[in-house]
């Protein structure tokens, strides 16, 4: 530390020494270009006040990271410091700050001042909704231009509702696709706009899709367990898409949370002799929790017990909590450059659906929080053969011998790639690993026709991450070709499409999206 101390007091003269003479006119000797998007503009550079005040504390953020690096602790409390250090120094950017933002200023007087009113305004906004506006809102409602793939909700009780989705093609795969999206979240991240929908693309390929909308729960739900989210979420939706689609199996998806629900519940069918899933499609999903990035060093025994305690036996945990949780972990993506815009310098955010999808928060039972919480972040236990007893059974994921496609997001901060290829090594069939380019979600959403990104597929089977993704091949483009030629070869015949959505047991409800999706959180 005295070191990396030494080194901030040399980086502090050399820059008063560069400062100085960029006040005589002289170049900056040795200036080191800064490569950081909250300082790309060239206001902080030509004004020396203002490169200064950038270099200091891009100086400070070094040092800081270097003491934590330095500082003789355990890794798991190297970790806690880490995020607590980014936390603050991210907070503490000269950007952030009026006084310090030489954009902001400038706007200013070029503006008469109008635009610090308008950001006094779009503060207050945000103050009444308790959260950062992140995208125009306005220019988005579920329904009218986002989750506005034809369809039909079938079936409904307190937790979800299922939606069936009406066929494009004259014939379709026997056996449907039962898709379950995390319930932390709106299931239209799945159903954005028609060119980014993934919903949309598997409707395309001729699949009879049902997808889950879960309930934005109220407090008269705040006693709904874990076991009650398997009965009342996969395993209806797979009875019902069944008995509609008539077929004898069907190939199911999980997304996120989602995922690891639904292999929970494919393991409870499994333990009960239900081998009525044909495959299982698991994005950015854990099964195996040895290491979940930075939400982990959130989670210890301490603060398990007291949400236990508080929320365990009922109440709800709240869905801006949530949110503010996973945007912390990339403040200076999610929080940080929308202070700077919105309330620094009056500009209203622009549209951007995924930012509007990732607003719309949604609640949860306390029970099945804390139960999630327990046996997955804490203790690990789903990778445990019988550890776990679920609506009344043991369960072991080894026992799930059908084909699975595990896909992951290669720089994902929620769902680590190589914890989220742990599931190949978990579960007992014959799985498909693929690595997308990109994060948790913009990963997942990377529609063929924009010919964006690129993934990794064919990596040797059974090895470990890094040998895997070794020996894997890197390809253009989106990877839901790949998926859809996998899921395809588990789909069974062709039959011909369904005339109408639902049938004699399972009416029409109402149209898509339905009711459930478009329920705001308290």
């Amino acid at each position: 530390v005295i070191k990396q101390g030494a080194d901030l007091q040399q980086q502090y003269l050399s820059m008063m020494q560069g400062m100085a003479s960029a006040w005589l006119g002289a170049a900056t000797p040795g200036a080191p270009a800064i490569d950081d998007k909250r300082f790309a503009s060239d206001a902080w550079s030509t004004d020396p006040r203002f490169d200064a005040v950038r270099r200091v504390y891009l100086a400070y953020a070094d040092f800081v990271d270097k003491a934590i690096e330095a500082a003789p602790m355990d890794e798991r409390q190297k970790g806690e410091l880490r995020f607590a250090g980014r936390q603050f120094v991210d907070a503490m950017s000269p950007a952030n700050f009026f006084a310090t933002n030489p954009e902001a200023i400038a706007l200013a007087m070029q503006t008469g001042g109008s635009s610090m009113a308008e950001g006094m305004k779009l503060f207050f906004e945000d103050v009444a909704k308790g959260r950062i506006t992140m995208t125009d809102e306005g220019a988005f409602e579920v329904g009218r231009n986002l989750a506005v793939t034809p369809g039909a909700v079938v079936y409904e009780n307190d937790l979800m509702q299922l939606i069936q989705y009406r066929a494009t093609t004259p014939k379709v795969h026997e056996r449907p696709l039962v898709i379950v999206p995390p319930c932390i979240n709106k299931f239209y991240i799945l159903d954005l706009q028609p060119d980014n929908s993934f919903i949309a693309h598997a409707v395309a390929q001729g699949h009879n899709v049902f997808a889950v909308s879960w309930r934005n729960v109220g407090e008269d739900l705040g006693t709904k367990t874990w076991d009650d989210y398997l009965r009342e979420g996969p395993m209806q939706a797979i009875d019902v898409a069944l008995d509609i689609a008539g077929a004898d199996e069907a190939n199911t998806l999980g997304f996120c949370i989602g995922g690891t629900l639904l292999a929970c519940a494919a393991a409870v069918m499994r333990t009960n002799d239900d081998d009525r899933i044909a495959s299982m499609t698991l994005l950015t999903s854990m099964l195996d929790f040895s290491d979940t990035g930075e939400i982990g060093l959130l989670v210890d025994a301490k603060s398990v017990d007291a949400r236990d305690a508080a929320i365990g036996r009922g109440g709800l945990l709240h869905g801006k909590e949530l949110a503010f949780v996973f945007s912390s972990l990339r403040a200076n993506d999610l929080v940080w450059p929308y202070v700077a815009s919105s309330y620094l310098k009056g500009q209203k955010p622009p549209a951007f659906d995924l930012l509007f999808w990732n607003s719309d928060a949604t609640n949860l039972p306390g029970p099945m929080f804390c139960w999630y919480v327990r046996h997955t972040y804490l203790q690990n236990d789903l990778r445990v053969p019988g550890k776990t007893i679920q609506c009344g059974v043991p369960v072991d994921l080894g026992e799930l011998d059908f084909p699975a496609y595990v896909y992951a997001s290669r720089e994902d901060h929620i769902v680590p790639w190589k914890t989220a290829y742990e599931s190949t090594r978990l579960l007992g069939g014959d799985s498909r690993f693929v690595l997308g380019a990109s994060g948790h979600i913009a990963g997942v959403i990377n529609p063929p026709a924009k010919n964006k990104r690129n993934y990794w597929a064919g990596g040797p089977q059974g090895s470990d991450p890094s040998t895997w993704l070794a020996g894997a091949q890197k390809i253009a483009g989106s990877w839901w070709p790949d998926w859809s030629a996998w899921l395809a070869r588990n789909a069974g015949e062709m039959v011909p499409a369904p005339k109408a959505l639902g049938n004699a047991a399972y009416r029409a409800i109402e149209p898509a999206p339905g009711r459930y999706v478009k329920e705001k959180a308290q």
